[in-house]
């Protein structure tokens, strides 16, 4: 069900199980893991777009499918973990709706890009289930904790107006625009100093998750000060010209 793209600077990933919602089973999980853990370590990628086909955008994890699970290591907290820490910029295409864990994994994505007449809701209190705490942690981080409240506590749905104004959606779209938007954004991201972008990622998610490591992140800022991106940087705002930068 997981369809994966390399397009010059930009990767894509496509889950392609509409009649089932998108919904995740157990290998298609671990085949998005594999596929980020093998992205993670070329240096020519920019950004990466996660989108789906059909009417949703991913039902989050298939129950069904899921007998015999351990839920002491829950292969969503990890995946949507590895998605978050993915050392580029991820954006969500979301060519429909989101429910359940489709949510969390929209939301470790670093952008969300939505469409007309989608909608979420996160529905395990009507199914006597407690959400993963990690998920729960970045609703908070990215919506706050009232907005997380009513997610949860409350198993509201939301639709896509509503979703625009709470900060979920970064972009709303019509469907017929999804793909044109989420290709000017990853372009927008590719052109830009990669040293730079993925160190503040870095950064942005360790200081989210609490974990900065001040000493690494001051390397990184030193490095991208001594990079020839930002020599390029200074040439091209000197030049008036836009500026090519290589990652160096």
């Amino acid at each position: 069900m997981i369809e994966t793209a390399l397009d010059g600077p930009v990767a894509r990933i496509t889950l392609d199980r509409p009649e089932a919602h998108n919904a995740l089973d157990p290998a298609a999980m671990a085949e998005i893991a594999d596929t980020l853990a093998d992205w993670s370590t070329r240096d020519e990628l920019r950004a990466l777009v996660l989108t789906g086909r059909g009417r949703s955008f991913c039902a989050g994890a298939a129950l069904g499918d899921m007998a015999g699970t351990d839920w002491s290591d829950n292969p969503l907290t990890r995946l949507c973990d590895a998605l978050e820490a993915f050392p580029t910029p991820t954006i969500a295409a979301l060519n429909g709706g989101a429910y359940g864990g489709g949510v969390e994994l929209a939301l470790a994505c670093d952008f969300r890009i939505g469409t007309a007449g989608m909608r979420a809701f996160v529905p395990p209190a009507r199914l006597g289930i407690h959400y993963e705490p990690a998920g729960i942690a970045r609703a908070i981080d990215r919506l706050g904790s009232q907005m997380a409240r009513r997610m949860f506590l409350l198993a509201e749905t939301f639709d896509a107006e509503a979703l625009h104004a709470a900060g979920f959606l970064d972009h709303l779209v019509a469907p017929e625009d999804l793909e044109p938007k989420a290709t000017e954004l990853a372009a927008t991201i590719a052109a830009l100093a990669p040293l730079a972008v993925c160190g503040m990622k870095r950064t942005i998610v360790e200081l989210t998750r609490g974990s900065l490591d001040a000493t690494a992140a001051r390397a990184r800022i030193a490095a991208a000060f001594a990079s020839a991106d930002h020599a390029e940087g200074l040439a091209a705002q000197r030049d008036r010209r836009p500026p090519v930068f290589t990652g160096r």
